[in-house]
């Protein structure tokens, strides 16, 4: 077991998922709006698999999925972080991501997390290189990527096979080297 890392930036606190996480990681999760390109909405039951696992990975690895919260106030936003890129993606590496609730929108807390969680696989863990997919159409997820000075590889897209059949399959590879 890895020894767990805490992120901070000036706004927010990358941490472990708490109990309390799951009342709004739920509601996250069932928004149409934010899980526009990821298939199917999530029941409660998913979400709190899926909080299980985060917890897991990060109590198993120290780094993964961190859950975001407001550092004023303690509000859950959603989750920013790390994971290797799942087998059936024809890429390989590392992956940056993040996922936010509905009223965390526009606010710049995506790249502030993402920023953290870059920082934090060149330095710590020493990475070569970081990836982030992203639904081809998810232009804020994009414009995300492109702040952090990420940069669009398109001969990398390719067709995510674990989303349902249709026009969010095809997703968009932006890479960042140390």
């Amino acid at each position: 077991m890895a020894a767990f890392v805490e992120l901070t930036t000036p706004r927010l606190l990358l941490r472990q998922w708490q109990d309390s996480d799951l009342d709004r990681w739920a509601e996250l999760n069932a928004h149409p709006e934010v899980r526009r390109y990821f298939g199917a909405v999530m029941t409660r039951e998913q979400s709190a698999g899926a909080l299980e696992a985060f917890r897991a990975e990060l109590a198993e690895r120290g780094w993964g999925w961190w859950a975001v919260e407001l550092r004023d106030g303690g509000r859950f936003l959603g989750f920013a972080g790390l994971d290797p890129v799942d087998e059936e993606a024809p890429v390989e590496g590392v992956e940056a991501g993040w996922r936010l609730h509905r009223d965390a929108w526009g606010h710049g807390y995506a790249t502030e997390a993402a920023r953290a969680v870059l920082r934090y696989g060149f330095e710590e863990l020493a990475l070569p290189e970081i990836l982030a997919l992203i639904a081809a159409g998810n232009a804020p997820s994009r414009a995300v990527a492109e702040r952090l000075g990420m940069t669009y590889d398109p001969a990398a897209d390719f067709e995510d096979v674990t989303l349902p059949p249709g026009e969010h399959r095809r997703t968009v590879v932006y890479r960042l080297k140390r």
